[in-house]
Order: structure tokens, then C-alpha cells, then sequence
């Protein structure tokens, strides 16, 4: 077990400049590199450009920075641990693993899903689920025909898991934002 981990964090929102997390990476000497791209508004942006298009629903400019960081991360053994995977975050991968391709990468990711609840509501009301308004009481079922997002948040031991199959790059959508830096310290301790 090591004594100590470097975990540095690049992204703040979807749009932050991808200047900073490329920066870490170039000359810092860290094991991991966070990004958090995901609010709920963002969710909600993400889950209709993906009902417009299948092949959208996550952080694009993620990819942007892949394809400026990714061979230094594989050289430098620096794990990415992120929720840019959106509302779709296979067609994230897909488009990484593209990109590694390109690049002549190995590069191995995982892919955390569970957050996206949208098609399992009805199933979790009928099971006794309350999704009543916490501040004024009035019932889910007043709005349930305009939800079109729905994500529940993701822990930290599910990027603990994900880091222990070897990957190099965390993937996921909805996950706490403190489970971006809990995950890999409680895989490494």
C-alpha cells in the first residue's frame, strides 16, 4: 500500500478550460487526475441533446482533452477519474477508444452506469418510491410527464471497483463529486 497519493482536480464544469487539467498532467507530478464536468442543470442539457441524438449526452470537450493529454497520462501512469460519460457514457468510451486507436493507445476503461433512473421510475414507484417535492410536499405525479432526467448519485466504492480492474481511465455519469477523490483513496488505502 503507498503513503501517499496525488490526486489533482482540472475540471470544475462542462466548458471549464481544458488548459488546467492539461497543465497537471504536462508538469505535475500527480497519480491521479479528477474532472468533474456534471450539475444537475447539466444533466438535464445532456439528456436532450441525447433524445435528439443517440450519439450525444456527454462532456464533449472531454474528448478534446484526451486527445491532448492521453499519451503523457498512459507514460506518466496517471489514472482520469470522471463523470463526463454524461447521460451516455458508452458512446463516451466508444469515442475514447476511437481516439486511442488513432493515437496507437492501449488504454483500458472502465464504465460506471446506474445513475440514470429516467426509465425505471414507474418501476420504483410502484415498489413505494416517493418522488414528492421536499420543499412544498406536492406530488411527483403533477410533473412526471415533463421529467426527462433523472439521475440518482453513484458512491464512492463503485470508482473504488472500477480503479481495481486495472483501468486507466474512470468513466461515469452521476457519481457524488466527492467520490471523484474518495474512489481512488479508497482503492489505494
Amino acid at each position: 500500500m503507498k503513503k501517499m497519493i496525488k490526486i489533482a482536480n482540472g475540471q470544475g464544469f462542462w466548458g471549464d478550460s481544458i488548459d488546467a487539467p492539461f497543465n497537471l498532467v504536462q508538469y505535475g507530478k500527480i497519480d491521479y487526475l479528477t474532472l468533474d464536468y456534471l450539475a444537475e442543470v447539466t444533466l438535464s442539457i445532456m439528456q436532450r441533446q441525447k433524445l435528439k441524438d443517440p450519439n450525444k449526452g456527454y462532456a464533449t470537450d472531454f474528448i478534446d482533452l484526451m486527445k491532448r493529454i492521453m499519451a503523457k497520462v498512459k507514460q506518466k501512469k496517471i489514472k482520469v477519474v470522471t463523470n463526463a460519460g454524461g447521460v451516455n457514457p458508452e458512446i463516451c468510451r466508444k469515442k475514447l477508444l476511437n481516439l486511442a486507436r488513432d493515437l496507437n493507445i492501449d488504454i483500458k476503461i472502465a464504465i460506471i452506469k446506474g445513475d440514470d433512473i429516467l426509465d425505471n421510475i414507474d418501476n420504483l414507484i410502484s415498489k413505494g418510491v416517493k418522488f414528492d417535492n421536499m420543499d412544498d410536499l406536492s406530488n411527483f405525479t403533477n410533473i412526471k410527464d415533463r421529467v426527462y432526467s433523472a439521475n440518482a448519485y453513484i458512491d464512492s466504492f463503485s470508482i473504488a471497483k472500477a480503479l481495481e480492474t486495472g483501468a486507466d481511465i474512470v468513466l461515469a455519469g452521476r457519481v457524488s463529486d466527492p467520490g471523484l477523490v474518495v474512489g481512488p483513496a479508497i482503492y489505494e488505502f
